[in-house]
């Protein structure tokens, strides 16, 4: 079967901005093909705000997720592979999903391996998440 990822990326994008709330994704920057600001990573992860007041064109597609933004007044075209979207929440309470590895998505510790090793940093070499406010 197809990946749910993007069935469920759109979903709980639409139901946060129903619920008049922002919709922020978490992204694991070490997978390949993820074009993000790389000065706005920290911890192999970025936090990223897709609300249409933050972004232009938002496609989320059945294999990759873009849009076009500006970061510190410098526009930029970003790009994200879905299986990299680690998570999905509004961020005015928390509300979302956290998704966890699906067959046939490569296996964090090659991914980090072959993109200088941000995930070989975290001890166990699985993704971590943390509050931002």
């Amino acid at each position: 079967m197809m990946s749910s990822r993007p069935y469920l990326v759109r979903a709980f994008n639409e139901w946060i901005l129903d619920n008049e709330c922002t919709p922020y994704i978490v992204v694991d920057a070490s997978i390949q093909g993820v074009q993000v600001p790389s000065e706005h990573v920290a911890n192999g992860q970025i936090v990223l705000n897709i609300s249409p007041a933050a972004v232009k064109g938002l496609v989320i597609g059945n294999s990759a997720l873009e849009f076009s933004a500006r970061f510190g007044g410098v526009p930029m075209q970003v790009f994200i592979p879905l299986q990299a979207v680690m998570a999905i929440y509004a961020k005015e309470n928390g509300e979302g999903m956290v998704f966890g590895s699906e067959p046939g998505s490569p296996d964090p510790d090659d991914s980090g391996k072959e993109s200088g090793g941000a995930a070989s940093d975290r001890p166990n070499g699985r993704p971590t998440l943390k509050v931002v406010k």
